[in-house]
């Protein structure tokens, strides 16, 4: 089963500054998230929230599931070290 993929408006506004070799790397794992999703059990974030997380290297991508019409929707996509700060 296919997902189609959606962003946040500000997630494409993040990549910017991202290193062209890194981009093609995120690109490539959300394609494989939306041909393949993992097991949700194994993604889900620690806490009551509904986020998802998957690495990309030193990145981290972090989605929503909407199973009734099978979306992912990329919340964030950022470097390890900070992408967790105010998720909303």
């Amino acid at each position: 089963m296919r997902y189609d993929i959606e962003f946040r408006p500000a997630v494409l506004k993040s990549l910017k500054p991202f290193p062209k070799q890194d981009l093609v790397r995120i690109k490539k794992k959300i394609e494989e998230l939306a041909e393949n999703l993992p097991n949700p059990d194994q993604t889900k974030m620690k806490g009551n929230n509904p986020f998802h997380k998957v690495r990309s290297g030193n990145y981290r991508i972090i989605y929503t599931i909407e199973e009734k019409r099978l979306v992912i929707l990329i919340v964030k996509i950022g470097h390890r070290k900070d992408v967790y700060r105010n998720l909303a």
